[in-house]
């Protein structure tokens, strides 16, 4: 993963929160790459999604891997799709005190 990382402004929700977001986010960090090529709003939209644990394109084994993760505290990640097509990846550490947004090129 790049060390390059650019803070994205949002406040961390509870996992009680009215939105139905089901764990905290931490810190919302971006790579320089996901920034370029993303929108604020696909961003936004995205983190509301993972935090719902809507995990997006992740396949079966990957979405199992996450309820046992949410259920545990283990790192969470999630896979999305700009309007452009390019796909980008939601993690958020086992810590929950950062998520990061980046392209699967940026890991």
């Amino acid at each position: 993963m790049t060390h390059h990382k650019k803070q994205f402004r949002t406040e961390s929700r509870s996992a009680t929160d009215s939105n139905g977001y089901r764990f905290p986010l931490g810190r919302i960090v971006s790579t320089p790459g996901a920034l370029e090529i993303l929108t604020s709003e696909e961003i936004l939209k995205a983190l509301g999604r993972h935090a719902r644990g809507d995990w997006g394109l992740v396949g079966q084994e990957d979405s199992a891997e996450n309820k046992l993760s949410l259920a545990h505290g283990f790192r969470l990640m999630s896979v999305y799709e700009s309007a452009g097509g390019t796909r980008f990846w939601i993690i958020t550490e086992a810590d929950r005190s950062i998520t990061t947004v980046l392209l699967p090129c940026e890991y």
